[in-house]
Formats: C-alpha cells, sequence, structure tokens
C-alpha cells in the first residue's frame, strides 16, 4: 500500500463505515465531490483546517486505485 493510501481509512465507527481520511469525519466522496465542483486544495485547506495537502492527494490516489479495481459503466445523457 502507498504511503498516501495509508491517510484513508475505513472503520464502521466513522462515516458510516465509508473510506475516510485519518479517521477523522471526513469522507472521501466528499472531498472528491468538492475538487469536482472546483475547489482547490487550498480552498478545502483553508475550510477544513485538520486536513493537510496529503490527506486531498491520498483521496485522489484512493480514486485512482479504485477504478482500477472495478469496471464503471456511466450512462451518458
Amino acid at each position: 500500500m502507498s504511503e498516501l493510501l495509508s491517510r484513508i481509512t475505513i472503520d464502521p465507527e466513522v462515516c458510516h463505515g465509508k473510506p475516510a481520511i485519518r479517521h477523522l469525519r471526513y469522507p472521501v466522496e466528499s472531498m472528491l465531490e468538492y475538487l469536482a465542483a472546483g475547489d482547490t486544495f487550498e480552498d478545502l485547506l483553508k475550510e477544513f483546517s485538520e486536513l493537510e495537502r496529503d490527506d486531498l492527494l491520498a483521496c485522489l490516489e484512493f480514486a485512482a486505485q479504485s477504478l482500477k479495481l472495478k469496471s464503471q459503466h456511466l450512462v451518458l445523457a
């Protein structure tokens, strides 16, 4: 496992078992949604003071690795 991915944790007691950052209540999914909506790393680091740049990089790495594991089928309208 990469050093970045070690920042992503899955705990049934945190965020209903969804992947989160360092056992904190910051779901990977939410951080990716913020980034997809146009927020920058700097925006998120200001808004969520407990986060570090490597946490956000870990979210991106987690998403990239997740896509490699599964076949994704999107219906584009």
